[in-house]
């Protein structure tokens, strides 16, 4: 069966979910990927209240929608970072409470915690479930923050040492929260991303060693993040195969600015036509979508195909409508027959 197609509702979080699921639906969707912020989701009310998971389902059903997973970047974005005062605009206030940046990064991986049982919760309470499929691995999506990003590039000089003690605490304050997602059969799947533990194909590895290959701990694929980059996003699939826990569909050219910003953005905004690079609506870049379904299919990942839109200089619901379109049209089931099984005279 062909994956089910979604949408990442973090970039419609202006739009109260009533509005937003039909919507979904119209533009062609098959599901929501639930973001923990706006009024989409809130981890909350999901772990203590029944009748609120209840109402969340019955909002997708009426619309013909389903969920697979839901996503807290903005909350793991604090659990590393070194805090300042942007991370006050993103982050609940029982998290950000006074900003002192111990306190909100133990906050924040408190609820964190939260988030993967409220998960367990959730997608327990799918009407039409089974018994026997309740339990079944279900997926967090997010971000962790770092405490070394700034270092990226390493001047002064940076010591192995001090990257190594970056690691080191990534691994002190994810280790319980994995731990706890253990215990109710949730994976993490962090979005490889710039300004998070892991950045690319090399961090990723890093990221997991420090961990010391911990179950819980794998990636959102988002091969946008890669590509101007210049990080092989289609090697990454197939190194990481066991790892991939979530599929984003997210589209980025490179190379079409005026030669005057680089790859670090240049304190410019998206959309700047001076920019490297910038994010487009899915099929309009430079990412090889076709290689990608293939190496998908080449480590047998059957989630959700989950678009995550971004494109500053085009209509959003435009934009949404063809990229559900692009990646329907695009998927296709794997093959497990030889296709040329039919000359092998033994089956004649």
């Amino acid at each position: 069966m062909p994956r089910p197609v979604t949408i990442f509702t973090g970039q419609w979080a202006d739009l109260p979910l009533a509005e937003l699921a039909p919507l979904a639906k119209k533009m062609g969707y098959d599901g929501l990927e639930l973001a923990c912020w706006g009024d989409h989701f809130d981890v909350d009310q999901a772990l203590s209240s029944p009748k609120y998971v209840d109402e969340k389902w019955q909002l997708l059903l009426d619309n013909g929608l389903s969920s697979y997973a839901i996503s807290n970047h903005l909350l793991g974005q604090a659990i590393c970072d070194r805090i300042d005062e942007r991370h006050q605009a993103v982050l609940p206030p029982d998290v950000w409470g006074d900003g002192d940046p111990e306190g909100v990064r133990q906050r924040a991986a408190a609820k964190m915690i939260v988030t993967g049982q409220a998960a367990r919760k959730f997608f327990d309470a799918k009407p039409g479930l089974k018994d026997s499929e309740k339990g079944k691995t279900a997926v967090v999506n997010g971000f962790t923050g770092s405490s070394i990003w700034h270092s990226i590039y390493s001047f002064p000089p940076t010591p192995k040492s001090y990257w190594d003690a970056g690691f080191a605490d990534f691994a002190a304050r994810f280790g319980p929260i994995l731990e706890a997602f253990d215990k109710v059969n949730v994976n993490f799947a962090l979005e490889v991303h710039p300004t998070e533990i892991a950045f690319d194909a090399a961090s990723a590895q890093m990221a997991l060693d420090a961990l010391k290959g911990h179950r819980r701990f794998g990636f959102n694929y988002d091969p946008s993040h890669f590509g101007y980059q210049g990080v092989d996003y289609v090697g990454f699939i197939r190194r990481f195969a066991d790892r991939i826990y979530h599929a984003h569909m997210k589209d980025v050219w490179w190379g079409h600015g005026d030669g005057t910003v680089g790859t670090f953005g240049g304190h410019t905004e998206f959309g700047d036509p001076r920019r490297a690079w910038d994010f487009r609506s899915v099929g309009r870049g430079d990412i090889r979508f076709e290689d990608i379904i293939v190496a998908l299919n080449d480590i047998r990942y059957e989630g959700p195909l989950s678009v995550e839109w971004e494109d500053i200089r085009m209509d959003r619901v435009h934009g949404a409508t063809e990229s559900a379109a692009f990646v329907r049209r695009l998927d296709f089931p794997r093959n497990d027959v030889a296709f040329d099984a039919a000359f092998d005279k033994k089956n004649q």
